[in-house]
C-alpha cells in the first residue's frame, strides 16, 4: 500500500471513523466532520497533512518534506513520494492528523460520526 496512490489513499482514509472524501483543489481531500485532515494532490501526488509544531520542525528538515502551500500557518507539511519517511511513518502522521482534527470536533459530533473519545 502506498498513500501516494489514489486508490490506496482512498482505502486508507475510508478506514478511519467518520471520514469523507471529496475532490477539490485538484486533489483527493480527506475530511472528518467537514474539516480537512489530509489530501493527495492529483498533479504531483504529494500528500499534505497537519502536524504538531515539534513534528513540523523535524519533518521539514527531511528530504521530500516541506511546508505545505496554503496551509502553512496551521503547521501543515507536504510530503513527496521520494520522501525519506517510511510508508509506515507517512501512515502514522496521517492518522495523527486525523486525530488532531477530529479531537477539535464537538463531543456530540464525534459521537454521531462514531469516533471514540
Amino acid at each position: 500500500m502506498s498513500l501516494f496512490d489514489r486508490a490506496d489513499f482512498t482505502s486508507f482514509v475510508e478506514g478511519l471513523a467518520g471520514t469523507s472524501l471529496v475532490d477539490q483543489w485538484d486533489s483527493r481531500v480527506a475530511k472528518v466532520g467537514d474539516k480537512v485532515f489530509g489530501l493527495l494532490s492529483d498533479a504531483d501526488r504529494h500528500l499534505a497533512f497537519k502536524v504538531s509544531e515539534e513534528s513540523f520542525e523535524i519533518l521539514t528538515s527531511l528530504g521530500g518534506v516541506s511546508q505545505a502551500p496554503y496551509f502553512a500557518k496551521r503547521k501543515w507539511v507536504s510530503v513527496r513520494p521520494d520522501t525519506e519517511l517510511t510508508a509506515a511513518d507517512v501512515e502514522e502522521y496521517l492518522v495523527r492528523s486525523y486525530r488532531t482534527v477530529s479531537s477539535s470536533l464537538t463531543r456530540k459530533l464525534r459521537r454521531e460520526l462514531g469516533i471514540e473519545d
